[in-house]
């Protein structure tokens, strides 16, 4: 348990308060607890067992109850007793984008809906567009979100299939017969989001695998096919698993590079014989494609740009976006940098939100100041060079979001668009150029929006924005959080083309999703990015060049 999971208690304990119509100041104050809670340096645990929590404003005697309950029963009373008096699909209601409690409430009471199934029907039947405060756009909004939410049960997002892996590995190289394994299919290929876990298997002999594995998975289907044979199995909650096992190594080796695929790429070059890797590419007449680049989209890259990507995690030199508990990180600036250090970063910039993020705590220019002087007191602890940054919003007229005073005060801008996403193409298209061509930008973050599963990207002519990060010498960044990856992988190839320079950046609200930066190395790879392209591999040296480029804001 940590500080997410009691913001995450909190929240969910306000919302089902606010569903069961109690008392507003006390769903407020528990809605007000979360928010603190999240801005609070250090470990909240320990403030909990300590006492020390009592100290700060808005934990008052109910809320601190709560949060002991639940840090040393690890469940809360209330949370338990509230969640067993309401209808089990309410909690799935709730995971719904712009709903929100009331709003569930008020369709359970009018409708009686108590579940997915009961919303999707209502919709589908016209009734919501029929109730005050809905309407046939809400209503076709909801059913847009209730289908995507339908395919995420069918896919796993980048880091939840690593997990799953890892687990199948590791199972799977504990039975006795195994030789060798190794993970195969859109996996290795590394797609945004996986539909299929695919591991290849060298045995000893299929009926012993067989026979060792049975009782260990359950196993759905057995497919026999020449020279080996296919598990189809349940794991880990997900029921799309597939073992290939083959137990002579030429088999295993020709799998391998077919299971693979994918099977357009395969298909263009002719795959006809059954061969291993090496010598599939090797008669070919073609350099090794590594397997994240094995798509048909790289028969639509200038020869000039179908070099293997070099990139490594191990390579990257800066730590560039991250946030902290100055606007809706979950660690301080202090634990961020500590974590960055330790993992090897020789230098970083902290972009936390700006003012209009007022969702996100965003920094009004009194605390822009304030982080400053934190940064520059904390400096001299550190040997970890540390950059003051911000992730600024892209306003609506394309604008930035504080006056050139205040942008003067920044190393490192990253911009951004948190609002208004229902523009035009050609206006949004518009307030993107118009801030990539601001002089303060140097980084254009998730450039499309999108939410994988869950939001498609906004309306937004990605080819003419690339082309302005180009001419204007901003970076396009490749956000490695696996429910963005954005930039896509397939417009990566485009924006090599055009010479644009990357920034790989995890986003980071945690010292943990610091290492959603492998994510993003996946995905640059995937679009064959050479380090001289991305701004993070750059030396210090290089990457203060890189932000004097326009605008003189470092000594030589």
């Amino acid at each position: 348990m940590d500080k997410k999971d009691i913001i995450k208690a909190l929240e969910l304990y306000a919302d089902l308060l606010e569903f069961h119509g109690e008392n507003p100041f006390k769903v407020r104050a528990f809605r007000n607890a979360s928010f603190t809670i999240r801005r609070l340096e250090g470990d909240v645990k320990e403030m909990i067992k300590d006492g020390s929590i009592k100290s700060v404003k808005g934990i008052g005697k109910g809320i601190l109850a709560f949060l002991e309950s639940f840090v040393y029963d690890e469940e809360s009373a209330e949370l338990t007793d509230i969640i067993a008096k309401t209808p089990e699909g309410i909690l799935e209601l709730l995971s719904l984008k712009g709903l929100g409690a009331k709003k569930i409430a008020f369709l359970h009471e009018s409708l009686g809906i108590e579940n997915l199934f009961d919303l999707e029907k209502a919709c589908k039947e016209g009734k919501l567009s029929t109730l005050k405060g809905f309407g046939k756009k809400t209503e076709a909004k909801i059913l847009s979100q209730l289908e995507k939410l339908k395919e995420s049960k069918r896919f796993l997002y980048l880091h939840s299939a690593d997990t799953l892996m890892k687990n199948l590995l590791e199972l799977l190289h504990n039975i006795p017969s195994v030789q060798n394994l190794t993970p195969v299919g859109e996996y290795r290929r590394v797609r945004e989001v996986i539909s299929k876990i695919e591991v290849l298997v060298l045995a000893r002999s299929i009926k012993e695998f067989a026979d060792e594995i049975r009782g260990t998975l359950d196993i759905i289907a057995e497919d026999n096919s020449d020279g080996f044979k296919t598990f189809s199995c349940e794991f880990g909650g997900f029921e799309k698993n597939e073992i290939i096992v083959a137990e002579k190594q030429t088999v295993y080796d020709a799998l391998l590079l077919e299971k693979t695929g994918s099977e357009d790429f395969l298909n263009e070059l002719g795959l006809k014989n059954k061969t291993g890797e090496e010598e599939f590419f090797t008669e070919k007449g073609l350099p090794f494609v590594i397997p994240e680049m094995r798509e048909k989209e790289y028969f639509l890259l200038p020869e000039n740009l179908r070099k293997n990507s070099d990139l490594t995690v191990e390579g990257m030199k800066g730590l560039l976006h991250f946030h902290t508990t100055f606007s809706d990180g979950l660690n301080s600036l202090e634990e961020m940098l500590q974590a960055a250090e330790k993992s090897g970063f020789e230098y970083a910039a902290v972009c936390d939100h700006s003012q209009n993020a007022f969702y996100a705590n965003g920094l009004e220019p009194e605390r822009v100041f304030k982080q400053r002087e934190l940064i520059e007191k904390l400096q001299k602890d550190f040997a970890i060079k540390i950059l003051h940054g911000i992730e600024v919003d892209i306003l609506s007229d394309g604008s930035l979001d504080y006056d050139e005073k205040i942008m003067k005060e920044f190393d490192f801008v990253v911009a951004s668009i948190h609002s208004n996403f229902g523009m035009s193409e050609e206006a949004m298209t518009d307030r993107i150029i118009r801030a990539v061509e601001n002089p303060f930008t140097d980084v254009l973050a998730h450039p499309t929006g999108r939410l994988l599963l869950q939001r498609d990207g906004y309306k937004v002519n990605i080819k003419k924005i690339i082309d302005a990060c180009a001419r204007n010498s901003v970076a396009i960044e490749i956000n490695a959080n696996p429910y963005r990856l954005d930039l896509d992988w397939r417009n990566i190839f485009y924006a090599r083309e055009k010479g644009c320079l990357f920034a790989i950046n995890p986003d980071a609200h945690s010292v943990s999703h610091i290492d959603y930066i492998k994510y993003g190395i996946k995905i640059a790879r995937k679009g064959g990015v050479q380090k001289r392209e991305v701004i993070n591999f750059f030396t210090y040296k290089e990457f203060i060049n890189f932000l004097n480029r326009k605008l003189k804001r470092f000594e030589e």
